[in-house]
């Protein structure tokens, strides 16, 4: 890179000097001038030009600062997950060559969203005006779409402001080389992620598992626990009356990490439910590993963290054996609800399918040549585990072939930032030592999108904040990042373009409803039903009901 600015100084500098540049002369420099902006592309995905904690500051700055009180936790007893989306850029070619040692980059939260809650299936509605999940990762990614809405809109006015260039097809457009995302989360993801090995002291342990939860739980599982049914609650103190354990408890909610008085007896029962179910071994085989590279002697990984997301309906289950055993890893699951079952999956598992299909979904696949693919991924501090993470997300995956081009399995970097989000869960209680006060998840979820109209939204059960039951239904009552208003947005998108201008999958074509626009961005099906295929079987999806509003 070095030598390449060094020859753009020397070339700039005749300039200057009124001095010819001749045509070979330049045919290098276009040259350099590529090569220079394929090694800054790839410096700044790689996370060489900016760091985890840059990410998180500059998310909770924006946090405090760009998004209101209202929808925001009772710092005396609530608690609440974040989530955004960074645009990072680095200069383009043509400012590399008017500015050789300009090699800054400037980060932009483009899309946020903080939330915890989920409906139940009985909530749903087929009119597509509610939300089903609010976690914090699925409102930023919502967020995140309407932005780009926005984006390809200003692409197709042919406003030079966009993020997006046009492709090489008719009607499809691509995104700027300098341009990249990360996406933050102050908490590991609900699911797979979060099923993380605890050591014992935890006070002891070594990167990357933390131990800042006094209870050995992740706050996303500790406000799931209460969520299990008196079936499963029974089912659990059975089998855990079949072995010899010591319950160490450590909170006034009743979560607790066990601890075996003989971990010999913990791995033959463990063992033994492996014959009825492979995914126990691999879980335990897992953890054993983890107690090789702990590096503490005889101190051992004795339990896991716990995850409320449950297995799918019909696939294999956690063994629940308490300690290593409890959960199998690498399987599909469901976030909790509150008695009714969601249909909506956990986190993990969807950002594993935006690892493959991209966070733009299907609507605004009929624009793009290519997905927009998150080029990493930075979790707030908490209870980490780099292996869990890459497991979930990427591993799962990994294996996957004949993907449609365009689509791949990415590698998205996993990094972890020493800040913790001044509302998250451990964060609250760490303030409120001294308070008997039981703290609570904030029913409420915030959205905000960089886009010019109403950037915020904050809402409740799935509806704007305020909505009284009869104004269901109403417009007033929708979220902006809702799949009927985003669908609308689209709609307005498509109609704005002529139709010699629009790509092949809408031109000429008679499609009315959201379902129908879904399934003609046919490359995005196609890798859909390839990444379901082969390896995320089992996926809960919508009823086509769900989907057929106009």
């Amino acid at each position: 890179m070095q030598l390449g600015l060094g020859y753009w100084n020397l070339v700039q500098e005749g300039v200057m000097q009124n001095k010819a540049v001749g045509f070979e002369e330049m045919r290098v420099v276009d040259q350099c001038c590529d090569g220079i902006q394929f090694c800054l592309e790839r410096a700044l995905a790689s996370g060489a030009m900016w760091s985890a904690d840059e990410i998180a500051e500059l998310c909770y700055l924006h946090y405090r600062t760009r998004l209101p009180k209202q929808g925001k936790p009772d710092a005396n007893r609530e608690w609440t997950s974040l989530a955004a989306v960074v645009k990072v850029e680095s200069a383009t070619k043509r400012e590399v060559l008017d500015s050789p040692g300009n090699l800054q980059v400037t980060k932009e939260v483009v899309a946020m969203g903080t939330g915890t809650k989920c409906i139940g299936q009985n909530k749903m509605r087929k009119t597509g005006d509610i939300l089903n999940d609010s976690h914090a990762e699925i409102v930023a990614k919502r967020s995140f779409q309407r932005y780009l809405l926005h984006q390809m809109w200003l692409a197709a006015s042919h406003q030079q402001c966009s993020i997006f260039i046009p492709g090489t097809e008719t009607g499809k457009w691509k995104l700027k080389p300098n341009t990249i995302f990360v996406f933050f989360s102050s908490h590991t993801p609900c699911g797979d992620a979060s099923i993380i090995p605890i050591s014992e002291p935890e006070n002891h342990l070594s990167k990357p598992v933390t131990g800042d939860d006094a209870a050995g739980q992740s706050a996303e599982c500790r406000s799931n626990r209460d969520h299990l049914g008196p079936e499963d609650k029974t089912k659990s103190e059975k089998i855990a009356s079949n072995h010899i354990i010591k319950r160490m408890k450590t909170d006034d909610d009743g979560s607790f990490s066990v601890i075996a008085e003989d971990l010999a007896v913990q791995q033959v029962s463990v063992e033994r439910e492996d014959d009825a179910n492979p995914k126990s071994c691999e879980c335990s085989a897992e953890m054993q590993r983890a107690n090789k590279e702990t590096g503490l002697g005889r101190l051992k990984v004795v339990d896991v963290h716990r995850t409320g997301a449950k297995c799918v309906p019909g696939e294999l289950g956690d063994a629940r054996i308490p300690g290593l055993g409890y959960h199998c890893v690498r399987l599909l699951r469901v976030k909790p609800g509150r008695g009714d079952r969601t249909c909506s999956m956990s986190c993990s598992d969807k950002l594993a399918r935006w690892n493959v299909l991209g966070c733009q979904g299907a609507l605004l696949m009929h624009f793009l040549q290519y997905p927009v693919y998150l080029s990493a991924i930075v979790v707030g501090k908490c209870p980490y585990s780099q292996e869990a993470m890459r497991r979930a997300i990427i591993e799962r995956c990994q294996h996957i072939s004949f993907l449609p081009d365009g689509f791949v399995a990415q590698e998205v970097k996993l990094l972890q930032s020493d800040l913790r989000f001044e509302h998250s869960r451990q964060a609250i209680q760490e303030v409120q030592t001294d308070s008997k006060t039981k703290l609570v998840p904030c029913s409420a979820a915030i959205s905000w999108s960089a886009v010019p109209e109403q950037p915020l939204d904050v809402t409740s059960d799935g509806f704007r904040q305020g909505t009284t039951k009869k104004g269901i239904g109403s417009h007033q009552c929708r979220s902006k990042i809702c799949k009927v208003e985003l669908f609308h947005t689209f709609q307005k998108l498509v109609t704005s373009i002529s139709q010699e201008d629009l790509p092949d999958t809408l031109r000429m074509k008679t499609l009315e409803t959201y379902w129908d626009y879904k399934e003609a961005a046919l490359n995005y099906q196609e890798a859909w039903k390839v990444l379901r295929s082969q390896a995320l079987l089992g996926w809960v999806k919508n009823a086509k009901e769900y989907l057929h509003f106009t």
